[in-house]
């Protein structure tokens, strides 16, 4: 396992990072907010292309502000995972496994509390608007998707807000539309922390301060994206996986610390009693969306800005984008911790970001059968159990549960090991009506309303089905010749005429 290696304090350092691996594609080229740039990040999905930086945008020319789309995007087959691997703190080109592990060790250890600086040193407050200047359309906030019901701002950003005793802050990633010059439309679900530190507002009868911090060092939307328990602050978390706190400053109209290097920060309240329509926009499960509905207002008070500020953006879509890999790597990480915490003999987890984060891939020890002698079937209930229970598997309708001989980050053998393994009459362990994200396709009206419906377990092993001697082996490369002919091949691939 990987420890962190380094710690990029700003999204500005982390465009540095990505253009020194040729992970970044300087657009100058004037192109269009409207649809343009989403267009052009949705194709860079699609080819993990390096992420594009929007220098020249129409209606915007001569501002200085910029556009930074896929920020945490797959790359290429060099580094498929570099935007990932360098956000938390690993090297470009650590795989997978290295970057789980390294989570879930951070996870264990106390977290760190951010460290106030000067606010005259903070990047972030180079330019304040108050009152009647406040003005949202001043950035170059795209009209990412061509269904989509106004310009998003919020898509990569931190909503930062606490309860109203202090107790418990929380940094977490919800969409926002753009209403009007001064007011966003937020999608702000109840089960969520965020929802939930509402709700203590309203009990009040007070709107919800909270600090929108967009453009931050790019372990934050990570740390948004970790199914923490309640009452954990993210921000703590991210102290302890780099081993010191990440530098704050105080906002300026509002009880909230934000982070220094952020690009914008948009300040306000969130009213407890107020609406206004909001989407549609497309989502993680990867479809056109066509709704729109009655949100909660924000009401902006102040906006503090860089200058040339850059405005990170997600085209959420079908896989992989970012609601994939940053929600799909954290949640993993922290139900691998749950499920080692519970004494389960369990190598890895990932989610397939292929799946849009509706396969959730777990890997046992190959001799679990040996530490826990029970049927393979009595073990996935046992891991269903624990994975269903919590926040970290509220939005998982479905596990493969396999034996750790497979590399679980390859969707090719994921796919194979699924057909292969699972019984298709008795392979299946169900769970009906489990908390749920509502927006799976498949879900009907009462289970979206209730966000209850039935999960799954597909039993994919094979322990306890074969003396060890008899086990079925993966027929590849490493385990079906000889290691003199495999090293022989190797050696003379180029002779072979391949590159």
């Amino acid at each position: 396992m990987k420890e962190p290696v380094a710690h990029v304090k700003s999204l500005r350092e982390f465009i540095d990072a990505l253009a020194e691996i040729g992970e970044i594609q300087r657009i100058d080229t004037e192109v269009d907010w409207n649809l343009e740039i989403g267009a052009i990040i949705r194709r860079s999905y699609d080819l993990r292309a390096p992420a594009p930086l929007f220098t020249n945008i129409t209606d915007y020319r001569g501002s200085g502000f910029r556009v930074l789309g896929a920020p945490g995007g797959l790359s290429g087959s060099a580094h498929p995972l570099a935007r990932i691997a360098l956000a938390l703190g690993l090297s470009a080109d650590a795989p997978g496994q290295d970057i789980i592990e390294a989570i879930v060790e951070a996870r264990r250890k106390p977290g760190i509390p951010p460290v106030q600086v000067p606010a005259e040193t903070a990047p972030c407050k180079q330019n304040i608007v108050r009152g009647d200047d406040i003005d949202l359309l001043a950035f170059p906030t795209p009209l990412i998707h061509g269904n989509d019901g106004g310009r998003y701002i919020q898509t990569y950003g931190m909503n930062i807000a606490k309860t109203p005793d202090g107790s418990w802050t929380n940094w977490s990633i919800n969409r926002m539309m753009i209403a009007s010059r001064n007011t966003l439309a937020c999608l702000i679900p109840g089960p969520q922390h965020l929802g939930i530190i509402r709700a203590k507002w309203a009990e009040q009868g007070k709107p919800m301060p909270i600090a929108l911090a967009l453009g931050v060092e790019p372990g934050l939307p990570f740390v948004g994206a970790m199914p923490l328990p309640e009452g954990a602050d993210e921000s703590h978390f991210l102290g302890a996986l780099f081993g010191e706190g990440i530098e704050v400053v105080p906002a300026e109209t509002v009880d909230l610390l934000v982070p220094a290097t952020a690009e914008i920060v948009i300040e306000g309240h969130i009213a407890f009693d107020e609406t206004v329509m909001e989407g549609p926009m497309n989502e993680y499960p990867g479809y056109n969306a066509v709704e729109a509905s009655e949100k909660p207002v924000f009401h902006v008070s102040a906006i503090t800005y860089r200058d040339g500020a850059i405005l990170p953006v997600v085209a959420a879509g079908p896989p992989v984008e970012e609601d994939h890999t940053a929600t799909g790597t954290m949640h993993a990480a922290e139900i691998l911790y749950q499920l080692r915490e519970a004494g389960l003999p369990i190598a890895s987890t990932w989610f397939s970001y292929e799946s849009a984060l509706h396969w959730l891939i777990v890997a046992a020890d190959s001799d679990w059968h040996d530490k826990l002698p029970v049927s393979s079937g009595e073990f996935a209930r046992q891991v269903g159990e624990i994975v269903f229970a919590g926040k970290a598997g509220f939005g998982v309708p479905k596990v493969l549960l396999v034996e750790d001989d497979i590399d679980i980050t390859n969707v090719n053998e994921i796919v194979w090991a699924f057909a292969t393994r699972a019984h298709p009459e008795h392979g299946e362990v169900h769970f009906p009506a489990e908390l749920t994200a509502a927006l799976s396709v498949y879900l009907s009206e009462v289970e979206q309303h209730s966000y209850r419906a039935g999960k799954v377990i597909y039993n994919c092993l094979l322990a306890d089905l074969f003396d060890e001697s008899q086990r079925p082996v993966k027929g590849s490369f490493e385990n079906g010749w000889p290691a003199d002919i495999q090293r022989r091949v190797l050696e003379r691939w180029r002779d072979y005429g391949y590159n």
